[in-house]
């Protein structure tokens, strides 16, 4: 039987704060503390989750408590995030209600952690499958791009995110995930170019610049120093416990996952790459001979750079930063920029191309991530949003921010009173109207048409004259002066003018998490976001096909004289249709607090938890919760948990739950108010009721566990016993038959023994005879053989002194003939005998060594490598070059007998050898194929005679081939002939012409490394034969149909060299669209051959079997 747990087991503080009894914000948060001191980080508020950032790993997140929280009720185990995941990913899958997941609290309170643990559950329970699998790997690594695109290093998180993501993430009927969709808001771009003190720019600057190969840095022209860089902040470059380089290898994967190409990559790093050259760029003042100051950019190296990595021309863009164009109606008037203008002129170019390549890279994941059906989609939303700041200097963003999380707090409290008022009335529970704070005056002071701080913002912005960020201070002074939310020291209102903490060009707002100091100073140049249009022009003129999509205002041929509209007003519109999709969807709450400032572990500031339990309004959620009932549960656990409390439910009921509940309530001493019946549900009023059940329930199970335990030891004792008294027979019997066996044992080892003594004694005698016997043999034998050794060693000696006196006469005569001859030889040789004998010595070695070489000549084959070992190691500069002399003789002689259509034969696998060899891996097999050329006779065959008398040239080629349909890459037969002049493909069957390209429109060749038979004809840009794009073709004579191209291209007088290109993933354009040719090893399918199938509109999939 499974033993089920409740939130109220082994419960450490109360883990329902609508259950904390008395109901105070020191009790609230001792509360947190104690449950925080024990590693329990999640406590509900109702279905609400609040979770603390614990700062270290805890094994709470592992398969195991996956498993342990699926398909759980809520309320069943401990809290936990996997709990509302779960809840939310149910009643997704079998409600059919649209969900989402509102994640909310402060910078580095854990809201991008808390997305993560979100995403990986439902990626965990939901369906399993080759394409499932696909979409929510997909989906995961999208968030590693995000964060290194979108996340920096503050002083209160080193992994905080600096824009604001919601993401829908779409299922099918069964709850299998289809795709999603990313909507990101208000990138903070001024970190691009300042970082505050103790702050990093986004991490994949760091990151590239420390994970990148030296290969792609010089490529992208970057030194690996973050010191050469004005835009990164050094004193926090380094960051413990975050390594860069592995995090770049992360991203560089998770892109690849996503499904970005390499060229995709490539040209987003040369963007970044291009921000940090952007922010190297300096400019010096130069006074002109009208008086006006203009500015000149001090060292053009690294321009120059930056222009050729975007493909720009270097006047051009140095002209940008030194005048801008003002057009109106039909006038342009053109002035100069001083130094601080070129300085803001450049800082704008590095934001907004930095924010638009993220506002792009979001785009390009939607596109991979999207849906492929069009069928209703169930959708659960997240939005992991920045949460309320309030720092020592609040500027445009921090205002932005702070308005965006008034709406969140809004829509938080209108959707909670909502979700319990329609509780109440599902339940047929009275409804009991809830006071609360309505924060829309707030939201009405910020937005408002009229006289909202947003509105006069822009208006300012829009309105001829000189505006400044005093000019907009006032106009708020004299619009808001009289708001009750609004505070400036320059307004209206007298209480204001001594108080000496609100600077004169600041302003206060009243937020429903306290009161926000603003400085003004900014507000407006932040609002406009001006980017000159000699900028946007300069860069849509770049050669850089992703810069062309990120600036589309820059094309002179869209002029467009309009003011663009403001940050502010942007903003203010996504919310809202971030506010109105949020109303369409069943709401979950995970609010986030961080326990310290430190970003430590085990340390709980009670006055910085206080604050965020005061402005993320979590007291005033827990009254809004028991303003009604605090606590509810469905009928059946209700009777199971306290069926024991009362005789008549106890130990089994068998009538319906609700009665058995409504007998039990009755048998208690409850009074009737304290609780209702609802139709699926009890409601219990107050803690103290619920508390009373739970300590009744704790004293009836101590009782039940006493008459268990005494009826246990009773049967036990019992057990015992009879076991005992079973026993005590057992072993005397066993023992009586062990006392005979020992007795009959001891008569049989006597008989034994008595037996033995007489046959040893036997034995004994009977062995002293035959050792007597056998002396008398072998004493005979002993004389006999020394008589024998004697004589042997006597006529031994006598033979060796015979022997020795024969050798002293040799001896004797050897040095007597020696001394004659010494005698001879000094009469004939005196000085120069050495050198003779030296002379003759080396004579006589190298007639040896030559006719020794004679008769181990190797053959005269040219691919025979075999050679004579070198005897004599003087000769080894002599055996060498013998061995070349007489190799390139053999090859002389090989060649002499070569026919010229042999030696061009050779001559055509020579090249095949240079283009192919260690490159190929079908070329090694093609080595021992001759090349024929005609391998259709096409000449003499007479159904190809219309197609010959159609071609004017000499046929050097003619062969089948197989055309990759570019739709579904599966293959149409076609004939394929090279001429001197053009490449014709034409139908097998009819002999018509389909295609005919002159080889001056081909651009290159590509083939890939494998053992595959493909290959692309890729045409030039312009051409008259590109009009339908390039050609995919796939033959079984691959190497000799390039080979041939290629020296066709390279002979032909009015061509250029044709490129080979080997790689396993390139592009082709057909017709209107790039698509990429990508060649996969894979496991043999249909007889091993290779398999060509369209995976999406972008990318053709070749699959080669993996050669044994």
């Amino acid at each position: 039987m499974e033993v089920k747990t409740s939130l109220l087991d082994n419960m450490i503080g109360v883990g329902d704060m609508v259950l904390l009894e008395p109901l105070s914000e020191d009790s609230f948060i001792e509360n947190l503390r104690k449950r925080f001191d024990h590693n329990e980080i999640y406590t509900y508020i109702g279905s609400v989750v609040i979770s603390m950032n614990p700062y270290r790993s805890l094994p709470i997140f592992t398969p195991e408590k996956v498993e342990e929280y699926r398909n759980r009720n809520f309320y069943e185990l401990s809290p936990h995030i996997y709990a509302l995941a779960d809840e939310a990913y149910r009643s997704l899958r079998d409600q059919d209600k649209d969900q989402c997941i509102l994640i909310t609290g402060e910078s580095g309170a854990g809201k991008t952690e808390a997305s993560k643990l979100v995403m990986s559950y439902v990626a965990a329970v939901c369906g399993k499958g080759q394409e499932v699998n696909k979409v929510k790997e997909q989906l995961l690594q999208s968030n590693p791009v995000l964060e290194a695109f979108g996340n920096a290093k503050t002083v209160r998180n080193d992994n905080s995110s600096r824009f604001g993501k919601y993401m829908d993430i779409e299922f099918d009927f069964k709850g299998d995930p289809l795709g999603g969709v990313i909507s990101n808001y208000l990138l903070e771009k001024s970190r691009v170019v300042k970082q505050p003190r103790g702050e990093r720019n986004f991490h994949v600057f760091y990151q590239l610049l420390s994970g990148a190969s030296d290969d792609t840095l010089k490529k992208l022209k970057l030194d690996r120093d973050f010191s050469k860089y004005n835009y990164l902040s050094l004193d926090s470059a380094v960051v413990n416990g975050l390594d860069d380089a592995a995090n770049f290898r992360t991203v560089r994967n998770a892109m690849q996952i996503v499904g970005f190409m390499e060229d995709e990559v490539q040209s987003v790093l040369e963007l970044v790459a291009a921000v940090l050259k952007l922010g190297d760029i300096e400019f010096k003042p130069e006074s002109r001979c009208n008086g006006t100051d203009e500015s000149r950019i001090k060292d053009k190296n690294d321009l120059k750079e930056m222009c050729e990595l975007l493909g720009i021309e270097q006047s051009v863009l140095e002209r940008a930063f030194s005048y801008r164009t003002v057009e109106a109606r039909l006038e342009k008037v053109s002035t100069t920029l001083n130094v601080a203008q070129a300085y803001y002129a450049r800082d704008a170019l590095a934001k907004n191309l930095y924010s638009r390549l993220f506002s792009w890279l979001v785009t390009r994941i939607n596109e991979s991530i999207k849906a492929q059906t069009k069928a209703r989609h169930k959708v659960m939303g997240v939005l992991d949003i920045y949460g309320f700041e309030i720092f020592e200097d609040n500027s445009f963003e921090q205002f932005i921010i702070n308005y965006c999380n008034e709406k969140l707090q809004q829509i938080f409290i209108e959707l909670t009173l909502r979700e319990e008022q329609e509780e109440y009335v599902r339940e047929g529970i009275e409804w009991t109207n809830i006071e609360y704070f309505n924060n829309a005056i707030i939201c009405d002071l910020i937005e408002n048409h009229q006289n909202g701080i947003l509105a006069m913002l822009d208006e300012e912005c829009l309105r001829p004259g000189t505006v400044t960020d005093e000019t907009f201070l006032d106009k708020l002074n004299t619009i808001c002066a009289e708001h009750q939310h609004f505070e400036s020291r320059l307004s209206k209102n007298s209480k204001f003018l001594t108080d000496h903490s609100l600077p004169h060009n600041c302003f206060r707002i009243q937020h429903y998490a306290g009161k926000v100091l603003y400085r003004a100073e900014g507000f407006v140049d932040k609002n406009n976001d001006l980017l000159y249009r000699d900028l946007s022009q300069a860069m849509y003129k770049a050669n850089h096909s992703l810069i062309k999509q990120l600036f589309p205002e820059g094309n002179p041929a869209k002029v467009n004289l309009k003011r663009p509209p403001t940050a502010g007003f942007q903003f203010r519109a996504s919310v809202g249709t971030l506010m109105k999709n949020l109303q369409t969807k069943n709401p979950n709450y995970i609010r986030c607090i961080k326990p310290n400032d430190k970003k430590a572990s085990h340390i709980f500031t009670d006055s910085l938890v206080c604050h965020q339990v005061r402005y993320l309004g979590l007291m005033e959620n827990v009254r809004v919760r028991r303003a009604g009932y605090a606590f509810r549960q469905a009928y059946e656990p209700c009777l199971e948990r306290y069926k024991m409390l009362c005789k008549r439910t106890w130990p089994h009921w068998r009538g319906p739950a609700r009665e058995g509940v409504e007998v039990l309530m009755a048998d208690l001493p409850v009074p009737a108010e304290e609780f209702s019946y609802g139709r699926s549900k009890i409601f219990i009023r107050n803690p103290r009721t619920l508390f009373f059940l739970e300590e009744r329930r704790r004293q009836c199970l101590q009782d039940l566990a006493t008459l268990i335990q005494k009826i246990y030891r009773g049967w036990k004792c019992r057990s015992h016993f009879l076991l005992l008294k079973k026993s005590q027979i057992v072993v005397a019997a066993w023992y009586r038959r062990y006392a005979q066996e020992k007795k009959y044992q001891k008569i049989k080892s006597a008989t034994t023994v008595v037996q033995s003594y007489t046959r040893g004694w036997q034995a004994r005698k009977l062995l002293r005879e035959l050792k007597y016997q056998k002396r008398c043999e072998e004493a005979v034998t002993t004389i006999s053989a020394f008589w024998h050794g004697t004589q042997a060693r006597r006529e031994l000696r006598t033979l060796k002194e015979e022997a020795r006196r024969k050798h002293a006469v040799a001896v004797i005569w050897a040095y007597w003939q020696g001394l004659k001859v010494r005698r001879e030889y000094r009469k004939f040789f005196r000085a120069n005998a050495g050198k003779k004998i030296y002379d003759f010595t080396i004579q006589r070695i190298m007639q040896k060594y030559f006719l020794g070489l004679k008769s181990t000549m190797p053959s005269v084959s040219p691919i025979d490598k075999s050679w004579p070992a070198n005897p004599y190691r003087f000769l080894d500069g002599v055996h060498t070059e013998l061995r070349r002399i007489f190799h390139l003789w053999r090859c002389k002689k090989y060649r002499s007998q070569f026919t010229e259509e042999k030696k061009a034969v050779y001559e055509e696998k020579l090249e095949a050898s240079e283009i192919f060899k260690d490159k190929k891996a079908l070329y090694p097999s093609s080595v021992s194929q001759p090349f024929k050329g005609d391998y259709l006779e096409i000449s003499k065959n007479p159904k190809y005679q219309k197609l010959h008398s159609a071609v004017d040239e000499k046929v050097l080629l003619a062969d089948v081939v197989n055309k990759i349909n570019r739709a579904n890459g599966k293959g149409t037969a076609r004939i394929f002939l090279l001429t001197k002049k053009s490449v014709v493909l034409a139908d097998q069957k009819t002999g018509q012409v389909k295609a005919s390209v002159p080889l001056p429109d081909l651009a290159s060749v590509s083939v890939s490394t494998q053992s595959d038979g493909f290959f692309a004809l890729r045409l030039k840009e312009g051409s008259a034969s590109a009009v339908k794009g390039d050609f995919l073709l796939s033959s079984d004579h691959l190497i000799e149909i390039i080979t041939k191209l290629h020296r066709t291209g390279a002979t032909a007088a009015d061509s250029e060299q044709l490129d080979i290109d080997i790689s396993d993933e390139f592009l082709l354009q057909f017709k209107h669209d790039k698509v990429c040719v990508k060649f996969i090893q894979g496991a043999p399918k249909n007889g091993n051959s290779v398999s060509c199938k369209r995976k999406n509109n972008r990318l053709l999939e070749v699959s080669v079997p993996t050669t044994a």
